[in-house]
């Protein structure tokens, strides 16, 4: 059976990738594509493709009526929650690839959807993060000691990323890291030593010609475990994912953090 999609952002750089890739699918449906600009135009050639029949719409809520299968977010973090509340509203699941949400943000999203009866999952969608972060949750299990650093475009607003965030506080569910100084026995700014994050230290490093970087440092003595992302600019990269969490979700009540977890599981 084909998997009704709403894409939330889909004149963005995800939104498009995730535009084209429905439409060549023999598994999904476009039923909604909703974009700030070029509402009332064919979505397909507003992406610069053949048109497609979908009529985009800046009207989230007119095209959740459709009772998608998933509505699928790649917008901003200023709309997020009423784009999820909008979906869970009507009994659609939403996959959540807008970034800056915090810890109180999915508790809040995790009862909601409880309550309407619907899955939904947020997480980086890019197959290789989910890796590390699946990879960096084994490591953790026998390292104590580990730190997050995160790198970006000198633009990008958000600090620490939405990818570093979630994997600083996954990591800490795992264990609490071990730091041997605490900020009452440090010498010098304690900003030096980065934000906490799940007990964890997280340092954000923003510059001209930094691709999207994630790396977790584990630390032994006389050893150390470097596990790492790179997320260039093809964006792309998070579309498998985001149609393989749309698929998984629909046996899902309440929200699943990290498209590892849908992969492999707790």
């Amino acid at each position: 059976m084909k998997l009704d999609l709403c894409i939330a952002g889909a004149t963005g750089g995800v939104g498009k990738c995730l535009v084209r890739a429905v439409l060549a699918s023999d598994a999904f449906r476009l039923t909604g594509a909703v974009a700030r600009r070029g509402a009332g135009q064919d979505i397909g050639t507003l992406i610069g493709g053949a048109p497609s029949g979908v009529i985009a719409t800046d009207d989230l809520a007119a095209a959740l009526d459709k009772k998608p299968h998933a509505l699928i977010d790649y917008t901003h973090p200023r709309s997020i929650k009423q784009h999820i509340a909008l979906a869970f509203a009507r009994g659609v699941p939403v996959v959540i690839g807008t970034t800056g949400l915090a810890d109180a943000d999915f508790e809040h999203i995790d009862a909601e959807a409880r309550r309407a009866g619907v899955g939904a999952a947020t997480g980086n969608f890019a197959i290789t993060a989910a890796l590390l972060q699946h990879l960096a949750k084994i490591a953790a299990r026998h390292v104590p000691h580990w730190e997050v650093i995160d790198y970006a475009k000198a633009e990008k607003p958000d600090v620490p990323s939405g990818t570093a965030r979630e994997l600083a506080e996954e990591l800490g569910r795992v264990r609490a890291p071990v730091i041997h100084l605490k900020n009452d026995q440090l010498i010098g700014p304690i900003e030096a030593r980065g934000a906490t994050y799940g007990g964890a230290r997280v340092h954000s490093v923003r510059l001209p010609g930094n691709p999207n970087i994630v790396q977790v440092i584990f630390g032994l003595k006389g050893e150390r475990l470097t596990l790492t992302h790179e997320g260039y600019q093809d964006q792309s990269i998070y579309v498998e994912g985001s149609l393989l969490a749309a698929r998984r979700i629909q046996t899902v009540k309440g929200l699943v953090r990290g498209l590892d977890t849908l992969m492999f599981g707790a």
